[in-house]
């Protein structure tokens, strides 16, 4: 059992949960039960399951969670720019989170390859 709170790849998934968070209250209240409430439960899915995967004894078990995590931000990534294309925020203030979502994406597919590969 790893301890996943030494990994960098759930530390960022919890950054990227504190800047949704801080992003959804620029949305307006019509979208509190729509847009919201869906990319924060996205984001929030991001770093439980590199957490619960993490617990697994087997690798194959926890790619498959690490393979979870990685739908779940292509989720938040789609929601930023449905959100985007509704102008609901401003691109230069997506802009950050996008880069955040594109590094931990890179680290969890490294890591699924890993995996994939010993």
């Amino acid at each position: 059992m790893r301890n996943y709170k030494n990994l960098k790849i759930w530390e960022q998934g919890i950054e990227i949960v504190k800047q949704i968070y801080v992003l959804v209250e620029q949305l307006p209240t019509t979208e509190k039960f729509g847009l919201k409430s869906q990319i924060t439960r996205a984001a929030v899915s991001i770093p439980s399951n590199i957490a619960e995967g993490s617990s697994r004894n087997s690798e194959v078990d926890f790619k498959r969670f690490l393979e979870i995590a990685m739908g779940s931000l292509f989720e938040v990534q789609t929601q930023l720019i449905i959100i985007q294309e509704l102008n609901f925020i401003k691109p230069e203030d997506l802009k950050s989170i996008f880069e955040l979502l594109e590094t931990e994406g890179k680290m969890i597919n490294g890591l699924i390859n890993t995996i994939k590969n010993s």
